[in-house]
């Protein structure tokens, strides 16, 4: 097993491929929970008024706070924002419903080091049939007998909103249930809690399963457990997300459609920030370092035989 220490992940003798899958009591009974309210109570409440607050809240938490605070900015620190800026995003990230700001963070961490490995477990590379894949990536974790240190950059440590969001996240839905109680009643709620974060939790798992396994690939990464693919019809509901073979080229590129054509939502919005001077230090992949053993898997696609730290230098 090849040892390859990545961002906070750090290596000692690590094995990324020898362990049990565990069922998480909590994490299990907060995603049922929430899935069955939505099953059961959304035909039931639901109104044109709430269908709208969903589309609405999921957009905003999805986009601004999922793929741009949470992954692009708190994981991957693709671009610099006013740490005000960074704590809204962050919060809204929060909202989505799947982890604190420290659980994305391992969460996403220890799963890119295992797909960076010569083999991972099968749950980090997705590779079970698709419900097991399922149950495991939203009921269960990996407890490997050789884990990688994790360790958090001391920024985000010692930073006193991430650490109250980390112990409340999931009672971070209260405050705005009470908010689309007091607006739409109870159709609001179901449909602006429960059936968004059903909607995004499973979403999220099925982008996943799905940008892991087959689809697009304009590039490739030699030596390592998974490759990620692009799901181009994706783009627009994922808010840029769906291009996960982009990502796995270039980790820290603040933009995820990096081939014309490709619709990236959240990339549009950190050009806002930047427009407005709330953005900066923004990374691209022609300012990147390119992985060991990345290369051009599709050279029929639009960016042609260009070297791989050449694309999308236009911001």
């Amino acid at each position: 097993m090849s040892s390859i220490s990545t961002g906070r992940m750090i290596d000692n003798s690590s094995d990324a491929v020898t362990g049990k899958v565990v069922w998480t009591p909590a994490k299990s009974i907060w995603i049922t929970a929430m899935t069955l309210i939505a099953i059961t109570g959304g035909p039931l409440t639901f109104t044109w008024s709430a269908f709208a607050v969903f589309i609405l809240l999921t957009a905003i938490t999805i986009c601004l706070g999922h793929s741009v605070g949470m992954h692009r900015l708190l994981i991957h620190r693709s671009f610099n924002t006013p740490l005000w800026i960074e704590h809204i995003l962050v919060y809204l990230g929060t909202l989505v419903g799947m982890a604190g700001p420290f659980g994305m963070i391992y969460a996403h961490d220890i799963r890119d080091w295992a797909q960076r490995q010569r083999e991972c477990h099968d749950l980090y590379a997705h590779q079970r049939p698709f419900f097991i894949d399922a149950f495991w990536q939203m009921h269960c974790i990996v407890t490997l007998d050789h884990p990688p240190r994790f360790v958090l950059d001391e920024r985000e440590r010692r930073d006193r909103f991430y650490r109250f969001l980390e112990a409340t996240w999931m009672a971070q839905q209260i405050p705005l249930a009470l908010v689309l109680l007091a607006l739409g009643g109870l159709p609001w709620v179901v449909w602006g809690i429960a059936v968004r974060v059903s909607v995004s939790l499973t979403g999220h798992w099925l982008v996943g399963h799905f940008a892991h396994r087959a689809g697009h690939q304009g590039w490739s990464v030699d030596d390592v457990a998974v490759q990620g693919y692009n799901l181009p019809h994706f783009g627009l509901v994922t808010f840029g997300e769906s291009f996960h073979g982009n990502h796995h080229a270039f980790p820290e590129s603040a933009r995820l459609g990096i081939e014309p054509g490709q619709l990236d939502l959240g990339w549009y919005f950190i050009r806002l920030l930047a427009g407005v001077g709330l953005a900066s230090a923004i990374k691209l992949p022609h300012m990147i370092v390119p992985r060991r053993g990345l290369k051009r898997a599709d050279t029929s696609a639009s960016a042609g035989n260009q070297p791989q730290h050449q694309v999308e230098s236009r911001s």
